[in-house]
């Protein structure tokens, strides 16, 4: 099987029998014990329960981190990580160059336009007429575009989504402050924008860096406000658009070709039909519900969060005029013009209100009463009554449920306990959504550590491709040739179009398929094939060359899961060892994936002549044997640390 040139290997042994991916289902858990975390009476021993801490709270563990945090205490550990803020020299080293990341979205709007607005400044600077001949002629279009987005210093915008899909890969894999890392994720899918949409695509980094990250261990609610007011969540789910029927926008484009059609001979039947249309634009461009259907269904309170259709439209228009200011892509330019017109100051008076890169209109807000879920919303509440809707929704008791499920889901188990979530609930209520409480509550009860817990998680694709990384402790060197294999695993970040983000249980990302593309991960990072992701497996090992395979495979296994007991394990994996040609399906596929490189090391020569063997020939000849035998140990590594990775244990956490 191919696809894009890289030959996948496929493992009969995964394929018959199906004992690999059964084992997903059924396994044994080994117990032992701790101190004020509960884990003792779960039979877990300190080092074991440092391994299930490391396996949920951070992207993996890194060699020798199990006993670091026993000896430094789970219950400091864990603390020292909610309370974040650990120095990240490595991280900032490789980030280094990495310009966009830091730019407001009006920067970033000036310095990767959109081609179409290139355009329209080309045309402005007559650069390209209306009636060019370079219109018509492709080539010709395209290279004058070039060259005057060069002279501009525009950038293309696939340059600041590497930059952005990078700095996640390179954050997760180095960073020491590991639960933001995690609490990152989980509440950018929970609150889900996509780079699918193009409307909004532009403003997802400042989204994840300055409304998702800086929130993702405080109060709930203030979370929530964040997201709404976002020009990404506002674009993504088309609020900016909302309006509502007392809209005095008569500047919009779509009023001028309204009034132009109105005064124009309606004797015409080309000129009513037009009109017919603008009108039901009109219409269609009030009102929009979608974000408020999913602030209440996927945001907050949950598909059965106790609310109606009739609920979703009264929210709908309470968060009418929530708005992202003008910038210099084009959108509201009526906006704009309206500020211009009337002043900041004065529309302030009026009851606007401009932060940062939001803006709440209120030529467009529906000043009519509402009532949501029996709270009433007097008329003429302006931008309040949208944040006490959103205050309502965040301290609502259905989303303290239904909240504390889905951190449940993510950290403890895909079907998370009901004694623990009413915890968690209860933590969330009494402590204003405090989002660390909750967490705290979460680590504090006997669920957590519980037998139907422990290892019960699978990774995600991305999950697996960095716990791998920092198993081996890999060198990236170019983090997007990892983001290319774990899209091949089935999960393209930040481009999942649904609003629900993605999925959070086991059965999403396991298939055969799947098993396969990930044992090729597995085997294409351990060989060092991995274009700009390096490894050296013999000093996890501390170069001591193992005796044999299976020798290996015991090793690396209690290395890069460690704390786990392999015996069943082990057994699973042996016969996969013997899998005839491994190694040179490796070699093969490898070849297929990055030009081969010569990785053989030359053997040190001696440089007293006397010392050197008399036949050259005979010199060549062991010299070939020796490096033959250098490959041939690290073709054997690489078969068993590709075959760890790939095992249904590694993929589990």
């Amino acid at each position: 099987m191919k696809n894009k040139g890289i030959s996948y290997i496929i493992i009969p042994v995964l394929i018959i029998g199906g004992a690999l991916f059964s084992s997903f289902l059924k396994r044994p858990v080994s117990h032992q014990q701790t101190n004020s975390f509960p884990y003792e009476s779960e039979g877990l021993t300190k080092r074991q329960a440092a391994a299930h801490l490391l396996s949920r709270f951070t992207y993996g563990a890194t060699p020798g981190q199990v006993d670091e945090v026993a000896k430094m205490g789970l219950e400091n550990w864990f603390e020292q990580q909610l309370t974040g803020g650990l120095p990240d020299d490595s991280v900032k080293e490789r980030l280094t160059g990495y310009d966009a990341l830091a730019m407001s979205n009006a920067d970033v709007i000036r310095a990767f336009p959109k081609p179409i607005q290139v355009l329209r400044l080309a045309k402005a600077e007559g650069i390209i007429a209306d009636d060019s001949a370079v219109l018509n002629n492709k080539k010709m279009y395209k290279d004058v575009l070039l060259d005057f987005a060069r002279k501009k210093n525009f950038r293309r915008q696939s340059e600041l989504y590497r930059q952005f899909i990078s700095q996640k890969i390179l954050r997760a894999a180095y960073s020491n402050n590991q639960v933001q890392e995690k609490l990152t994720e989980f509440w950018f899918n929970h609150f889900n924008v996509s780079l699918t949409k193009r409307a909004c695509a532009l403003f997802i980094p400042s989204y994840e860096r300055d409304v998702i990250r800086p929130n993702v261990t405080g109060k709930f609610g203030n979370l929530l406000l964040a997201t709404a007011k976002s020009p990404a969540m506002l674009l993504y789910l088309d609020n900016f658009s909302s309006a509502g029927p007392n809209n005095t926008d008569e500047d919009s484009p779509l009023a001028r070709r309204l009034k132009k059609a109105k005064d124009a001979n309606l004797s015409d039947s080309a000129t009513k039909d037009q009109l017919k249309r603008l009108q039901r634009l009109k219409k269609n461009q009030g009102l929009n519900e979608n974000y408020a259907r999913e602030v209440m269904e996927l945001h907050t309170l949950g598909v059965d969060g106790g609310y109606t259709q009739d609920d979703v439209t009264q929210a709908a228009r309470v968060l009418t005029g929530w708005t992202v200011y003008p910038m210099e892509d084009g959108y509201g330019n009526a906006l704009r013009k309206l500020i211009d017109r009337v002043g900041e100051d004065k529309l302030i008076q009026r009851g606007y209100v401009h932060d940062g890169d939001f803006l709440f209109a209120m030529n467009r807000h529906d000043n009519g009463s509402k009532t949501v879920m029996g709270k009433k919303f007097a008329a003429d509440g302006g931008y309040e009554e949208g944040t006490a809707l959103l205050s309502m929704l965040a301290h609502h008791a259905s989303t303290a449920q239904f909240i504390s499920k889905k951190l449940a889901a993510y950290f403890v188990n895909d079907v998370p306990p009901k004694s623990l979530v009413d915890k968690m609930a209860n933590t969330f209520l009494e402590k204003d959504g405090d989002i660390k409480e909750v967490l705290r509550t979460m680590v504090n009860t006997r669920e957590f550590w519980s037998a139907s817990a422990v290892r019960e998680k699978t990774k995600s694709p991305f999950e697996l491709a960095i716990s791998s990384i920092r198993a081996l402790q890999a060198d990236i060197e170019q983090p997007y040739q990892v983001f290319n294999w774990v899209e091949k695993m089935g999960q393209k970040m930040y481009y999942y179009q649904a609003p629900t983000g993605f999925p959070d249980r086991a059965q999403y990302w396991i298939n055969t398929g799947a098993l396969l593309n990930r044992m090729n991960f597995g085997l294409s990072i351990a060989s060092g094939q991995m274009r700009g992701v390096s490894t050296d497996l013999a000093s996890l090992n501390n170069y001591h060359e193992p005796e044999s395979a299976t020798d290996a495979l015991v090793t690396y296994g209690k290395l890069m899961m460690p704390e786990r007991n392999l015996d069943e394990t082990i057994k699973r994996l042996t016969p996969l060892l013997t899998e005839p040609g491994l190694d040179k399906k490796i070699e093969n596929a490898s070849k297929k994936i990055t030009p081969q490189k010569t990785t053989e090391a030359m053997m040190p020569g001696d440089e007293d002549e006397d010392l050197l063997p008399a036949n050259p020939n005979e010199e060549a000849k062991m010299q070939r044997r020796k490096n033959k035998e250098l490959q041939n140990g690290k073709n054997m590594l690489a078969q068993v640390v590709g075959i760890i990775i790939g095992s249904p244990e590694f993929q589990r956490k």
